[in-house]
C-alpha cells in the first residue's frame, strides 16, 4: 500500500506544472504561468495581431452566409447588410468595453471573473464557457472536416464517389468522416505554439483567404457578367407575418450580435497580450467592423453572381464550390482554383478554432485545475474531446441543439452585464491582483467563496428571455408574441438587466473596500509607465521589511 502511495507521489510530481518563482509564475490551487497577469514580456500583440485576429473570426463560412438568413426572413438586401454594419459596431465597441481589465491589469476571463463572483463563485461562468469550448470546437472541427472533403475532390476526383462503408443508420458518409479525422490531426500541431507567436499565421493566413475571397467574387462577377437577381432582392416580408419590419431588423442585430458572445466574453483573454492599448483598440474596432463587413458583402454578391451562372443560390461554400468543378468532374483550372480556395477557407477555419476554442478551452479548464492544466494542456484536452462531443451527431441529427447552442448569449449576456457593472461602476477600474489568487485573507473570497450577489442578477438576467428560446427552439406554431419579442432583444436585456440588478443588490448590500489596489507590483505585471499610471509600485521599491502584501492603496492615498 505505502508502495502503491509512493507510485501515485511520483506521478502526481511528474504532471504537476512548474513555474518560474523568480517570475512570481507560483502554482498552486489558483495560480499557474498561465493564469498570472501577463508580463511586459509575454505581451508581443500589436494591432497587426489583433486585425488578424479579428479577421480570422470573419474570414469564415458563418459570415460569408450571415446575409442568407436576413434574406430567408423577407428583408431587402440594403436591410440585411444595414443589420450587418451596426451589429458589428457593437460587437466591436462591447469587445473592447469587456477586454478593457485585460488590457489594464493583464488578467484573463479566468482569473477576472474572480472578483465579481468570488473565488468559487467563478467556476459558474468558467463552466458555461468550458462546455462551449467543447462543443463548438467540435463543431468547427466537423465543418472544417467538409472544406477538407473538398480540397481531397479537387485533387483526386473520385474522393467524392467514395463507397460508404458506415451503416445507413449512421449519420455520416465515409468521405465526411475521413475530411474531419484529416483535418483534426492537421489542426492538432499548432497547439504547441502559444498565443504569444501568433502573428506570422495570422498575416499569412488573412492574405491567403482575403485573397482568395477576392478572387473568388471577381471571377464570379467576370462569368456571370454582373451579379445576379438576388442582388435586387427588395423586402419580401409576407403580409400575414405577425412580424414587422423593424422587429425583424431587431431580430437580426440581436442574432449577430449574439453569435459573437462567447468572443466578447472572453475578451480579455487576448487583450492582456498586447503591447499597448491602443494596438487592441485599432485592431479589434478597424478588423471587426471593416472586414467583418466585407466578407459578408463579397458573399451576396458571390451568391448572387452564382445564381446568374448556375441557375441556383448557393450559400454555402462548400456546395458552391463542388458545384463549380462539377463534383471533381470538371477541368483541371478549376479544380486548381477550388482547391486554393478551399484550402484557405479550410486554414482559416483551423485556427479560428484554435484561437477560439482550443486556447480559449486551454484557458478556462487551467482555471478549474490551475496545478496540472496550461493553455497547451487544456488545448489539447479541448481538441481531444471533440470525439466525445461526435459532431457528426451533432450536424445532422440534433439540428435543434446546435440552434440552442448559437442562442446561448441568452445566458452570456447577463455575464457581460455583471463584468461591465462591477469593473467599471462599483470598482472604478481598480483592481486588487493579489487577492485574486489567494482565499486567505482575500477580499474576492466574499462568503465561502461566493458573492452572492452575482448569481440572483444573472438569473435574473436571462429569466425574461429564456421563455422565447425555448418556443423559438421548439418552432411552435402561435408561440407568445411578448415572449418572443423578449428572446428578439435577448442580448440587450440581459445585458442591463443583470449589470441594474447587480447594481442595485451591491447598494443595498455594499462590499466593503472595493476601490483598493496593490501598491506593490507583486507580479512584475507593469511598464514602468503603467505602474505610474495605475498608481503602483516596483517591488524593489516596496518597504524594506519585506511586508509588501499589506500595503494597499485606497484611491489615490496609501495607508
Amino acid at each position: 500500500m505505502m508502495a502503491i502511495r509512493h507510485r501515485l507521489a511520483a506521478i502526481e510530481q511528474k504532471i504537476r506544472l512548474k513555474g518560474d518563482d523568480e517570475k512570481h509564475e507560483q502554482t498552486d490551487a489558483w495560480s499557474n504561468r498561465d493564469l498570472i497577469p501577463l508580463p511586459p514580456g509575454r505581451r508581443t500583440w500589436g494591432w497587426v495581431n489583433y486585425f488578424g485576429f479579428w479577421a480570422i473570426a470573419s474570414l469564415n463560412l458563418a459570415n460569408w452566409q450571415t446575409p442568407s438568413s436576413f434574406l430567408a426572413m423577407g428583408l431587402s438586401v440594403p436591410q440585411a447588410m444595414a443589420i450587418i454594419v451596426v451589429s458589428r459596431i457593437i460587437i466591436a465597441l462591447f469587445s473592447t468595453l469587456i477586454a478593457w481589465a485585460g488590457l489594464k491589469w493583464h488578467i484573463g476571463f479566468t482569473v477576472q471573473n474572480r472578483y465579481s463572483w468570488g473565488m468559487r463563485g467563478s467556476f459558474i461562468p468558467l463552466s458555461q464557457r468550458i462546455l462551449l469550448n467543447f462543443i463548438w470546437n467540435a463543431v468547427q472541427c466537423w465543418n472544417g472536416g467538409r472544406l477538407v472533403a473538398v480540397c481531397l475532390t479537387a485533387i483526386w476526383p473520385s474522393y467524392a464517389r467514395m463507397k460508404n462503408t458506415f451503416s445507413p443508420n449512421f449519420p455520416t458518409t465515409t468521405d465526411q468522416f475521413v475530411g474531419f479525422v484529416i483535418f483534426w490531426f492537421l489542426s492538432t500541431p499548432f497547439l504547441w505554439l502559444r498565443p504569444e507567436k501568433f502573428k506570422i499565421p495570422f498575416i499569412v493566413i488573412c492574405t491567403w483567404c482575403g485573397i482568395g475571397m477576392l478572387a473568388w467574387m471577381t471571377w464570379a462577377l467576370a462569368t456571370a457578367n454582373g451579379v445576379g437577381p438576388l442582388w435586387s432582392s427588395g423586402e419580401k416580408v409576407p403580409s400575414a407575418s405577425p412580424w414587422s419590419t423593424s422587429w425583424l431588423i431587431m431580430a437580426g442585430i440581436n442574432q449577430s450580435i449574439g453569435s459573437s458572445a462567447a468572443g466578447i466574453t472572453n475578451g480579455s483573454d487576448f487583450s492582456r497580450y498586447a503591447k499597448r492599448k491602443r494596438s487592441y483598440v485599432f485592431g479589434t474596432i478597424g478588423s471587426c467592423v471593416v472586414t467583418g463587413v466585407l466578407v459578408s458583402l463579397i458573399g451576396l454578391v458571390t451568391a448572387s453572381s452564382a445564381q446568374k451562372i448556375y441557375g441556383e443560390v448557393y450559400w454555402n461554400p462548400p456546395d458552391l464550390l463542388m458545384r463549380m468543378m462539377d463534383n471533381g468532374n470538371g477541368t483541371s483550372k478549376s479544380r486548381a482554383a477550388v482547391f486554393f480556395l478551399a484550402a484557405g477557407f479550410a486554414v482559416t477555419a483551423m485556427f479560428e478554432n484554435i484561437c477560439g476554442n482550443a486556447v480559449a478551452g486551454g484557458i478556462d479548464l487551467a482555471g478549474l485545475f490551475p496545478r496540472y492544466i496550461n493553455i497547451r494542456r487544456g488545448a489539447i484536452i479541448t481538441f481531444v474531446a471533440a470525439w466525445v462531443v461526435q459532431p457528426w451527431q451533432l450536424i445532422n441529427r440534433a439540428t435543434s441543439f446546435i440552434a440552442v447552442l448559437s442562442s446561448f448569449s441568452v445566458f452570456l449576456a447577463p455575464i457581460i452585464g455583471i463584468m461591465a457593472c462591477d469593473y467599471y461602476l462599483l470598482r472604478q477600474r481598480k483592481v486588487r491582483l493579489s487577492h485574486l489568487y489567494r482565499t486567505s485573507d482575500s477580499s474576492y473570497y466574499f462568503s465561502y467563496g461566493f458573492n452572492w450577489r452575482a448569481i440572483p442578477a444573472w438569473i435574473c438576467g436571462w429569466a425574461p428571455t429564456i421563455g422565447g428560446l425555448v418556443v423559438t427552439v421548439r418552432e411552435d406554431l402561435n408561440p407568445s408574441r411578448a415572449l418572443v419579442q423578449l428572446y428578439y432583444m435577448a442580448f440587450l436585456i440581459g445585458f442591463f438587466i443583470s449589470a441594474i440588478v447587480f447594481y442595485a443588490l451591491n447598494f443595498i448590500f455594499p462590499v466593503p473596500d472595493m476601490d483598493q489596489i496593490d501598491a506593490v507590483d507583486l507580479y512584475g505585471t507593469f511598464t514602468e509607465a503603467e505602474a505610474k499610471r495605475a498608481g503602483v509600485a516596483p517591488l524593489e521599491e516596496s518597504s524594506c521589511d519585506g511586508s509588501v502584501e499589506s500595503i494597499v492603496v485606497y484611491g489615490e492615498k496609501s495607508v
